[in-house]
């Protein structure tokens, strides 16, 4: 089979005249922890030796030969939407380094089974914006619901719908309806009240000791939605920081076997000057906190309303982008570094669901996520032999 010899530099690889029938990709976890579902990136430029008509042609193979779930993804939202990057998932050992097979053949006709994640935006309530993984789930307010006559709400909050299997459920519960999914069902439910909180992980700017936050969404693009990951953007309306209007926009992706979101916000202050970015959870009441500055981690324990168990919520930031820890009177909060763009990751855990039941066990994934963010799977395209 024949291969192709590149660097092993994104920035630095040549250009190459001939098609190559399979490029090797290198993936190592220099992390001494077991890192489950971990989602590998190749862009297109790596993959350019295979001369793919498109990306959605690109299929990978394990070390055994197995072939994996692979999605084309477009991250620049180019007026032809078309992918610039190819994602993949395997569990790493300890230490571990894996080798995978990447080809060109037919294009991807995946089936409903292998979706993990799923996104899409929810006119029919009121201009929401949902997304889930098999672990989780979300949604967020758009426009429509601040003037909707039977429960108008005005929040720039992230909710959580908590899932006791890995099925996908956005459709089913919006199809169902409300009196559906805020009572238990074969799949859980929507237990969390948001309300104008930041909910669980939601954003704001921090200015003379108080938060000032976006309204609901007024335009949302949806970049990916599956099977591996969902990635969308949000547009804000300007909102006033003391005096001063700032628009937003706010791009989450969310990859199959995840407890966290990551979030990328970009604010747009109309003098041009940076603001004191906070991301918060929500406050419940005998909730346990835990903050660690030297990993930037914002996680809690805390009791399910509707007597429906306990709960992890948690944000993950870089942490030499803290100022502080804050808090108002709907919020728990880390204050960041006056920015204009910052990057984090938010998320949670349903003790009901199984996987993590307990304060402990929420703190060592959180510490362990927070590593993995700071040491993501190293992946190179090594010389052929």
């Amino acid at each position: 089979m024949k291969k192709v010899v590149i660097l092993t530099s994104v920035a630095a690889l040549p250009f190459v005249s001939f098609a190559a029938d399979s490029l090797t990709v290198k993936a190592t976890n220099k992390l001494q922890i077991s890192r489950a579902a971990q989602t590998i990136e190749v862009t297109a430029q790596q993959l350019a030796p295979l001369a793919a008509k498109n990306l959605d042609m690109i299929h990978v193979a394990d070390p055994s030969g197995k072939e994996l779930i692979a999605q084309a993804v477009d991250t620049d939202l180019d007026e032809v939407h078309k992918p610039d990057m190819v994602i993949f998932q395997s569990d790493f050992a300890p230490g571990e380094t894996k080798t995978f097979t990447v080809t060109a053949g037919k294009a991807h006709e995946f089936k409903p089974s292998d979706y993990k994640a799923y996104g899409r935006f929810v006119r029919e309530r009121f201009d929401d914006y949902a997304w889930e993984n098999d672990l989780i789930a979300h949604r967020t307010y758009g426009k429509a619901l601040e003037t909707w006559k039977g429960e108008p709400l005005t929040s720039s909050a992230i909710d959580i719908w908590s899932k006791l299997n890995p099925t996908l459920v956005i459709n089913e519960w919006y199809m169902m309806g409300d009196a559906y999914y805020h009572h238990m069902n074969g799949n859980g439910g929507d237990f969390y009240s948001a309300g104008p909180s930041r909910g669980d992980g939601g954003n704001g700017i921090w200015s003379a000791d108080k938060l000032s936050v976006s309204k609901n969404f007024i335009n949302s693009r949806t970049l990916a939605s599956g099977p591996i990951r969902v990635l969308f953007e949000l547009d804000y309306e300007p909102f006033d920081v003391n005096g001063t209007r700032v628009a937003e926009t706010v791009r989450i992706s969310l990859d199959a076997g995840s407890q966290m979101d990551h979030y990328q916000v970009t604010f747009k202050p109309e003098n041009n000057q940076p603001v004191a970015p906070a991301v918060g959870l929500k406050k419940m009441k005998e909730e346990q906190v835990s903050f660690d500055a030297a990993k930037g981690t914002l996680a809690i324990w805390e009791p399910m309303e509707k007597n429906q168990g306990t709960q992890g919520v948690a944000v993950i930031v870089d942490p030499k982008s803290i100022d502080k820890q804050a808090e108002d009177k709907a919020n728990d909060l880390l204050v960041l570094k006056p920015a204009t763009s910052i990057s984090y990751w938010a998320g949670f855990a349903w003790d009901k669901a199984g996987k993590i039941t307990s304060a402990d066990a929420w703190k060592k994934y959180v510490d362990e996520f927070s590593q993995s963010a700071q040491s993501p799977i190293e992946v190179s395209i090594p010389a052929a032999p």
